[in-house]
């Protein structure tokens, strides 16, 4: 049954937003802008939205002004804030590491018994990895741009970083991965405690899940004989049991079923080996199972 109360979804700006937004569309709810910047209109019935940074939409989740948004894995560990993780959605993926120059390290390793100034915007994660790693180090708060810290302004950094590149350019190697992080659905404890925002919180779920499930799948069909069909079932990676019906004048059957896109290349020529013929692949745009 749908909420009777208004849900407040928070959207991350900056990085995250397009593939947030992305998503949404996918799933059918449409975000319209309005003279109001930062609170766009929402397609979908009885949610209003307001744009905000990721690490603010964390702390209106834990204040409860906020029912439910995306943010990074990361912001919720340096924060450290009561939320609840409704669902991950593997965008955005990053690692946070520790990076440093190279003519500072000592066979690799960041020397030890000597002080080290370390940068980072993650204050908390930096300071526990300070105290866990065996370095003489002191945290330098960064607000932004941490990678051009050294060497003038600090011998390291703490910072998150998706390929790497952009440590590399500013001559910088990776010594220690802290932690990895993805964006991620949260909702406050008070919404998730009602049981009527959580139903609604709930559906939102099952659309985005949907969505995702269907970007890892595409959708494979087929005809065989009956001679070849149970040769072909066995190769058939199904999410459940294929879908199987008898082809007209019983010359054989139709196959459809849902399969790993990883799966894709090896397995088209090993199903035409075994007899399975009009092979078509397509895309689903949800899939729920």
């Amino acid at each position: 049954m749908p909420s009777t109360r208004t849900i407040r979804l928070a959207l991350p700006k900056g990085s995250m937003s397009k593939g947030v937004e992305s998503l949404l569309a996918d799933a059918g709810v449409s975000l319209r802008a309005t003279v109001r910047g930062y609170r766009p209109l929402v397609s979908l019935a009885g949610y209003e939205a307001k744009l905000l940074k990721p690490q603010s939409i964390l702390e209106m989740l834990a204040a409860g002004s906020r029912d439910i948004g995306f943010a990074g894995a990361d912001w919720v560990d340096e924060l450290g804030l009561d939320v609840v993780e409704v669902l991950d959605t593997g965008l955005d993926p990053v690692r946070l590491v520790a990076a440093a120059p190279d003519d500072l390290l000592v066979d690799g390793q960041l020397p030890k018994g000597v002080p080290l100034r370390v940068a980072s915007e993650y204050a908390s994660l930096t300071t526990r990895w300070i105290a866990s790693s065996g370095i003489d180090g002191r945290l330098i708060r960064s607000w932004g741009a941490t990678e051009v810290y050294p060497p003038e302004d600090a011998d390291l950094i703490v910072d998150n970083t998706a390929t790497g590149s952009t440590l590399r350019a500013n001559g910088l190697t990776i010594v220690d991965t802290l932690m990895t992080s993805t964006t991620r659905m949260y909702a406050s404890n008070e919404a998730w405690n009602d049981p009527e925002r959580k139903a609604a919180i709930e559906d939102l779920a099952l659309l985005l899940r949907s969505v995702l499930e269907a970007r890892r799948r595409v959708l494979v069909e087929l005809n065989v004989s009956e001679e070849a069909l149970e040769q072909v079932l066995a190769m058939l990676p199904a999410m459940r049991e294929p879908t199987i019906a008898r082809l007209a004048r019983g010359t054989g059957f139709a196959v459809k079923v849902a399969v790993p896109r990883a799966d894709l290349p090896t397995l088209i020529p090993q199903v035409r080996a075994a007899g399975g013929t009009d092979i078509l692949v397509s895309r689903p745009s949800q899939i729920v199972a």
